[in-house]
């Protein structure tokens, strides 16, 4: 990867651009509209919402105003926990599009998984007809590539065992104090991006020694050290600002390789700053 156009390839043969702005608890209006529009200026081509984030309709302002091509940029976004089902998520959807003023999605995303201690015994059924609505959609051309978020190994593999389509990404929590070894392996061996949401821990990384250490190597921010962390272990980072300062640094990461040793360092942290959200029990 040696810039922010540079991609992976999806298992369909999709491209999805290397480094995404996250625009988790961006507010809607005049600030998403910069926000968005100081990324595409500093050469972000893709951005990563949700409809939980309730401020769709200014990222969707902010790609509308933007001096670019809507076919060169990727847009994602996730139903959430309160849609799901075939028939709600159908409908999720179709806000979505409304709200963003887009005509298709690159990407859509199941945002957490039904659980067993949340949803009971049927929790297999309601993450199927989920994925169902996600399957029609990509079948009929309204969104190039489906996926799922915070999705555990157990959630997934009953998931991958009745699906038409195999999710093409996995969006998880992951960045140097929380690797999620088990996820991260599983994905990778069955052809599933994972995305790295909140891959500086919310500014949590930004406060360890060994990191800033390490960026100090490199003329580089911690910040920067665990965006390039992510790419090398083959991980997709969704960084979240909305100071254009920070959007442009956050995006200077291809002009250095942190080391093979630094590597293994940086992979040998213990767990620190997590959000302590997990997947079996997150009921918001």
């Amino acid at each position: 990867m040696n810039s922010l156009s540079d991609c992976f390839t999806l298992r369909n043969g999709y491209k999805i651009p290397c480094v995404a702005l996250g625009t988790w608890q961006t507010p809607d209006g005049d600030t998403a509209i910069r926000a968005i529009k100081a990324a595409v200026g500093a050469g972000y081509r893709h951005i990563d919402a949700a409809a939980v984030y309730a401020n769709e309709k200014g990222v969707g302002e902010g790609i509308r105003r933007c001096d670019t091509k809507r076919e060169e940029l990727f847009i994602t976004s996730k139903v959430w926990n309160t849609e799901r089902g075939y028939d709600k998520t159908m409908r999720a959807f179709d806000k979505t599009l409304e709200d963003l003023q887009l005509d298709y999605l690159d990407l859509y995303l199941i945002h957490w998984p039904a659980s067993q201690k949340v949803n009971g015994d049927n929790w297999r059924q309601i993450n199927q007809e989920s994925w169902s609505a996600l399957e029609k959609l990509y079948e009929d051309g309204r969104v190039k590539s489906i996926g799922v978020s915070n999705f555990y190994v157990h959630h997934l593999q009953p998931l991958m065992d009745e699906a038409k389509v195999i999710p093409m990404v996995n969006q998880i929590e992951y960045n140097p104090g929380f690797k999620q070894k088990e996820q991260v392996e599983f994905c990778q061996k069955n052809d599933i991006l994972v995305e790295a949401w909140s891959p500086l821990g919310e500014k949590r990384m930004l406060s360890n020694e060994v990191l800033k250490g390490i960026a100090g190597n490199y003329n580089k921010s911690a910040a920067q050290i665990c965006i390039k962390w992510c790419l090398q272990n083959g991980v997709l980072p969704l960084p979240k600002s909305i100071t254009p300062y920070r959007i442009q640094e956050n995006s200077k990461i291809f002009d250095f390789t942190i080391s093979a040793e630094d590597m293994a360092t940086i992979n040998a942290l213990p767990v620190f700053g997590t959000s302590g959200l997990d997947p079996d029990t997150f009921d918001p």
